[in-house]
């Protein structure tokens, strides 16, 4: 099963520089990394109008699939709002991923237990407002709300500058990873 990691946090808070750091250090380290990113904005489409892909779609292709020499893009349509996270989770797992990166879906996440969560945060308030919503576990608190913080950890939680402090956060979640797989050999 893929670990899952999700970056909780407002608009730009540091959630983006969080997971980009954390991609590029699990990627060196050789493992299967996967991203999502939830977008919000409902006519977005990766598709552009008048493709052949967009065209199959327009046809009434629900699942449709773009390979190239070097890419395949799986555009699926879909009517869900909100998005069904749980599906996007088995989607992970079919790729043999060894961790998979969320950014977004803070009110799918915020509550569950199956998840781990990186907070950012931009300041003071917003990291207490941003705590008071999100069930742990929590690994860590990032984001813009580190920068100006000299201290290590605020209830109970590490504060990782990134990138300057990045190898903390990296060694926090390479332990939940050696406690998952621990667990899937018990």
């Amino acid at each position: 099963m893929v670990l899952v990691i999700a970056a909780v946090g407002i608009s730009g808070s540091g959630k983006t520089t969080t997971l980009e750091y954390l991609i590029s250090q699990f990627s060196a380290k050789g493992c299967r990394v996967g991203a999502v990113k939830h977008i919000h904005h409902v006519d977005f489409s990766i598709d552009k109008a008048g493709t052949n892909t967009w065209r199959f779609a327009q046809a009434g292709a629900g699942l449709v699939v773009a390979v190239s020499p070097r890419e395949i893009d799986i555009i699926k349509k879909t009517n869900q709002e909100p998005p069904d996270l749980d599906k996007i989770l088995r989607l992970l797992q079919d790729e043999n991923l060894d961790i998979a990166f969320i950014e977004g879906f803070h009110g799918l996440i915020a509550q569950r237990q199956d998840i781990i969560k990186v907070v950012t945060a931009k300041d003071q308030a917003d990291l207490k407002s941003t705590l008071q919503l999100i069930k742990p576990p929590i690994a860590a608190i990032t984001g813009l709300v580190t920068q100006n913080s000299n201290e290590p950890i605020f209830w109970g939680i590490p504060l990782v500058k990134v990138p300057k402090e990045g190898g903390k956060l990296v060694e926090l979640i390479d332990r939940e990873r050696n406690q998952k797989k621990q667990d899937k050999t018990s």
